[in-house]
């Protein structure tokens, strides 16, 4: 089967938006083995709308649909659909419920433009919104698939995980069902994790493996189909233990799990506690530490160092080490770890130290990075970090590393 993703939005066709809808539906139909074969963008116009309705029905068996369903008038999507394949709309008692219960609790009645964001397509399947208000829905009309998913990432991507995916996995794969597991890695590039697999992936039939890369990290998505579960494990299995032989170094976790997850649950395990001197990070490793619920248990707190002065006067870095060695140095990183675990009492200490840019410092280029983890009274590991791109990105990179340095701290404890 194939399918066409069409976007619905004139702030879409402006620039206003990026359509990212697009971009995470393709990937994940792909898994289903659905093949996408066009993307339409089309704005807040019935007649254009339909016109992008009478093409897909020509060239695709599944038509997704993303925005216009919400509570304006230029929201019509789902009126327009009606329109082309003569049903109606009729109230969702469940999601008119909720929206109700959301403006009770606010304090505020009801409007009626609101109740249209309750209002589906008479026989379809309904999709519970349960980031947003306007519920998405599939109907089969004919030899024709019809999923209508709200426009706000936010909202879309959420209900296909856990509504859409299984609705199509039963309309596409009646007899074999689809398994997936994803693999993470940090700390090797994408092109070079490839390299490492290649002869893997080119040889892939079933299991089947995709590369993705986000934001510095790496992840594979092994999809076996088999109708017996146990046997896609299995497949599943062999692969990555196949893989993980091969790159199983730079591996951290599975699924949705994250670095700064990962580390703070393996704190736990452990029965550690962490706190950090931050310089070039000012304070974002803290703050990732800190959305974890229960960090408490195991995070004492930070010392933002972002001067020389803070350095020497709170933590006690010897002012002959910031004049011989500098502030960006791995001396310097090694004792910020040591120190803030001695004054915050924790098992282990961790520092960032370096140049974010987008000047150098010290005469030590953008990007130059050093990070030092001090547990017990071993020496403090130190490590050398060249990052290149923005300011922002080298921040949110060295927190990233100092997660990945983490983990194989706690790994060897």
């Amino acid at each position: 089967m194939n399918a066409e993703i069409i976007a619905v939005g004139t702030e879409l066709l402006l620039g206003q938006i990026l359509n990212t809808n697009a971009r995470f539906l393709s990937q994940k139909l792909a898994l289903l083995g659905i093949d996408v074969y066009y993307q339409t963008v089309v704005g807040d116009n019935v007649g254009r709308l339909k016109s992008a309705i009478d093409v897909a029905k020509n060239r695709a068996d599944i038509l997704i649909f993303t925005g216009g369903l919400g509570p304006t008038k230029d929201d019509l999507t789902k009126e327009t659909i009606a329109s082309c394949v003569g049903t109606e709309l009729v109230y969702d008692e469940q999601a008119m419920q909720y929206i109700e219960h959301y403006f009770k609790r606010t304090g505020r009645p009801v409007t009626e433009n609101n109740k249209k964001q309750a209002l589906v397509l008479k026989g379809a399947s309904i999709f519970a919104n349960d980031h947003g208000m306007a519920p998405g829905m599939g109907l089969e009309e004919g030899e024709k698939l019809y999923i209508l998913l709200p426009g706000p990432p936010k909202e879309m991507n959420p209900m296909y995980e856990s509504y859409v995916e299984p609705f199509l996995m039963k309309k596409v794969h009646r007899e074999a069902q689809l398994y997936s597991r994803v693999l993470r890695f940090f700390g090797i590039g994408e092109s070079q994790l490839e390299t490492e697999i290649e002869d893997i992936i080119d040889s892939q039939t079933n299991p089947t493996i995709a590369p993705y890369a986000s934001d510095g990290e790496v992840t594979l998505r092994i999809t076996a189909k088999h109708s017996s579960s146990e046997i896609a494990q299995k497949l599943i299995n062999e692969t990555e233990a196949r893989i993980l032989n091969r790159v199983g170094s730079f591996f951290y976790g599975y699924d949705e799990m994250e670095l700064h997850v990962k580390a703070t649950e393996l704190l736990k395990e452990k029965g550690l506690t962490l706190s950090c001197a931050e310089s070039l990070t000012g304070g974002h490793f803290s703050q990732r530490i800190t959305d974890i619920p229960g960090a408490s248990e195991v995070f004492n707190g930070g010392i933002i160092c972002y001067s020389n002065e803070v350095k020497q006067q709170v933590l006690q870095v010897p002012q002959a080490v910031l004049e011989s060695e500098g502030a960006v140095s791995a001396v310097c990183a090694g004792i910020l770890a040591q120190n803030v675990r001695h004054l915050l009492k924790t098992d282990i200490g961790i520092s960032f130290t370096g140049a974010a840019g987008p000047d150098g410092l010290e005469g030590k280029a953008p990007g130059t990075v050093y990070l030092g983890i001090a547990a017990g009274e071993q020496p403090p590991f130190t490590v050398k970090l060249s990052l290149v791109g923005s300011r922002q990105v080298i921040r949110e990179r060295t927190v990233k590393y100092g997660f990945y340095y983490l983990l194989k701290k706690l790994e060897e404890l």
